[in-house]
């Protein structure tokens, strides 16, 4: 119907300016009608039959309708040349602010023209059409419609010249509706089909996930089997390798009882070959001395000889026997050193083997997650290069920002594309913040904030950006005080309205708290700003300020404690171990950007740097490059944390509470008990005594919960845990940011 009382009001205009133009024209006769479809919605429509019958019947009713009105309203087939500007609130709306005076004094004298009856009783009768109708039922559009089409066909009956096109556009439109009603009733069907294909789905999900519920059950019961079965295997080697030990020095018992057995038994037989030889010495004395001694004692004497040289020979033999393969004890000595030392060396050897077969899978995975970035970057630049546009030329905007080109060029200065958009926005923003007087408000609803919630218009206080930042810094400066006294942190939108009432009364607190809500909400690229009105909206934990500025605290009080004259500059060596001091978790590389950062001052030069003006900030709060550098690598060491948190939990679709225990445990093996308590309650969104009751959560739910609060690292990698152990002196040294 917009389009039908545009088109109404044109036709209105230019037939009223050609009957005052052309008295003469109004009076000719007018060509025949053409046909009105009326209510006729389709020809293709599924009812036709019944859409055919209301078709005739409301025919009927609207042609007696018109005869009726049509004699009424008209007055001897002529229409009343009352002017289009004349006295009605529509029209007023319309006229322009910026007419001269004079042609805005000939507009409002002619504002004491009388309406025409014509019109006053056309809309009369649509206004007592709209009372009557009941607007509760499903079809209050259509009911609604009716009253307008009949006012248009009057209109159109009365102005006889234009009634082909008025109807032909009409029409149209007619059947452009009676089209859109046939095609939402052949989209029906297509969603309950959808409802019950995502049912279905929704169902194979389930059943899916119950099966792999039974299937990780299984394994779990598997892995504890198996886990008794190597505590089993490992008591019985335990056992095993003490009997070992036990037979081990029983076997150096025997070998040394008999090593002195095989002693023993040399000397006895170098005893015995002594006896025989001083033997057979004396019998050959006696024999030469005793010429004629008894020859049956001489045989006697040999005999026993003869059968103590059989005895000496067997025994001599069975030493042979038992102590043929017995290996000298020095040689066994000597053996078994060698064999100590060769076992010592081999076991080192593959200690070394396995570090370095772990450390050829690490770099493996890593050169396979580089392909695939490369890839992933090839592909994007490839992407980048097919739809990206020409760069701007970002120095026509130095013609139109306030201050010419020195400002645009001190705002340009380091910026991207997209932060030079940020401040144009900025820019152009605060030309429209400046010239409202009021803001409207919000209401007093429960979804609207509490330092928002106001009826009415709210004044605009017109403040500054040097002012708005005075005021932030003095609320951070209550709140910590009051979280000091109170022991507990309290709400930032409750502590923000409370200030503004307390320091500028109730009437004017929300004029204030608008006014400070609009600033923060435009200057983004301000630091203070834009971290306050995150933290005020929710968006981001209240931790990240406090994190930041305990950071830039502890980082500037390592720096005075290495200034010893207390002159205000360090050499670039002592600024370098004075950060390596303060953040040890950082890598050479970010140690080197807050370098290169802290020497955009003048006051800094290659070998002197100048801290203490790197912690300056200038009148609207904007904070030097060291500061900005500082925060960026805090944001971005968050980021890297969590995609690590990530790729730990594999691809797992949710994460429950011993998950999320499991995965900060190992990329993080120096967490505390407490700091992990806190990041599942802030993951969770739940107190120590609800994650039983808490379930699982999706992975991307827990991941930017814990982005939004304050994330970090708290010790280092594992690996540089593996190398500062192995080297003496390093073990202790760790104080971490």
């Amino acid at each position: 119907m917009g389009g039908w009382a545009g088109l109404v009001s044109m036709v209105t205009v230019s037939t009223i300016s050609a009957a005052c133009l052309r008295p003469a024209m109004a009076l000719a006769p007018a060509p025949a009608p053409a046909p009105s479809l009326g209510w006729a919605p389709s020809l293709h429509s599924p009812e036709s039959s019944n859409d055919q019958i209301q078709t005739g019947s409301l025919k009927r009713i609207l042609l007696k309708k018109r005869k009726t009105l049509a004699y009424q309203f008209s007055v001897g087939g002529r229409l009343s040349t009352w002017p289009a500007y004349a006295s009605g609130q529509a029209i007023l709306q319309n006229q322009k602010p910026c007419c001269s005076p004079k042609g805005r004094s000939k507009k409002l004298a002619s504002l004491t023209i009388a309406k025409p009856r014509y019109l006053e009783e056309l809309e009369s009768y649509l206004r007592k059409e709209l009372q009557s109708l009941d607007l509760t039922k499903e079809n209050a559009q259509e009911l609604k419609l009716q009253p307008y089409r009949e006012i248009f066909e009057f209109f159109i009956e009365d102005f006889k010249t234009y009634k082909p096109l008025l109807s032909a556009i009409k029409n149209e439109y007619e059947v452009t509706l009676a089209h859109l009603r046939e095609r939402i009733r052949s989209l029906e069907p297509l969603k309950a089909m959808l409802v019950c294909v995502s049912d279905e789905c929704t169902r194979q999900i389930v059943a899916l996930q119950e099966e792999e519920k039974a299937e990780i059950m299984t394994l779990k019961k598997e892995k504890l089997r198996l886990l008794k079965l190597i505590d089993k295997m490992k008591d019985e080697k335990g056992s095993l390798q003490t009997q070992v030990n036990m037979l081990r020095k029983n076997m150096a018992k025997e070998y040394m009882h008999y090593i002195n057995e095989y002693d023993a038994r040399k000397l006895l037989l170098a005893d015995l070959n002594e006896m025989r030889n001083q033997q057979l010495e004396m019998s050959l004395r006696q024999v030469q001395d005793v010429k004629g001694e008894d020859l049956f004692k001489v045989t006697l004497a040999l005999k026993i000889a003869r059968q103590d040289l059989t005895k000496a020979q067997v025994e001599l033999n069975m030493m042979k026997a038992d102590y043929g393969d017995v290996v000298p004890r020095r040689d066994f000595e000597s053996q078994e050193k060698k064999y100590s030392d060769l076992f010592e060396k081999m076991e080192v050897l593959q200690k070394d083997f396995d570090d370095f077969q772990k450390k050829y899978d690490t770099l493996l995975e890593i050169h396979q997650e580089t392909v695939e970035e490369r890839d992933c970057f090839y592909n994007e630049l490839q992407q980048v290069q097919r739809s990206s546009t020409p760069r701007p030329d970002w120095a026509k905007c130095a013609e139109v920002i306030s201050g010419g080109p020195e400002r645009w060029s001190y705002l340009e200065e380091g910026k991207t594309s997209d932060q030079l958009v940020d401040v144009l926005l900025e820019e152009i923003g605060t030309g429209v913040l400046k010239e409202k007087d009021s803001f409207p408000g919000l209401g007093k609803g429960d979804k609207v904030p509490v330092y928002l919630r106001y009826e009415g218009q709210v004044k605009n206080k017109k403040l500054n950006k040097k002012d708005v930042v005075n005021i932030l810094k003095e609320i951070w400066k209550e709140k910590v005080s009051a979280d000091l006294q109170k022991g507990k942190q309290s709400s930032l939108p409750e502590f923000f309205l409370n200030y503004l009432q307390k320091r500028y009364g109730d009437a004017s607190a929300f004029e204030w708290a608008y006014t400070i809500y609009e600033n923060i909400k435009l200057y983004r690229s301000n630091e203070a700003m834009s971290l306050f009105y995150d933290i005020l909206s929710g968006k981001v934990d209240e931790g990240i300020y406090h994190s930041q500025n305990q950071l830039i605290s502890n980082l500037l009080k390592e720096l005075m404690a290495s200034d010893s004259s207390n002159s205000g500059t360090l050499m670039t060596e002592q600024f370098n171990l004075a950060l390596r001091a303060a953040c040890p978790l950082k890598s050479n590389n970010q140690i080197q950007e807050l370098i290169d950062a802290s020497r955009y001052k003048a006051q800094s030069t290659e070998d002197f740097i100048d801290y203490r003006s790197l912690f300056m900030e200038d009148e609207e709060g904007n904070a030097e490059p060291f500061i900005v550098k500082i925060r960026s690598q805090y944001a971005s060491e968050k980021q890297e944390y969590l995609r690590e948190l990530r790729n730990e939990l594999g691809h797992m679709p949710e994460v429950q509470v011993d998950n999320l225990k499991t995965a900060f445990g190992a990329i993080d093996p120096a967490i505390d008990d407490l700091t992990l308590d806190a990041y599942i309650c802030l993951a969770f969104q739940a107190s120590k005594e609800q994650w039983d009751q808490s379930g699982s959560l999706p992975v991307d739910t827990v991941v930017e919960r814990l982005l939004a609060g304050d994330t970090k690292r708290i010790g280092p990698l594992p690996e540089e845990i593996y190398t500062s152990l192995s080297e003496p002196g390093k073990a202790e040294a760790y104080n971490y940011c």
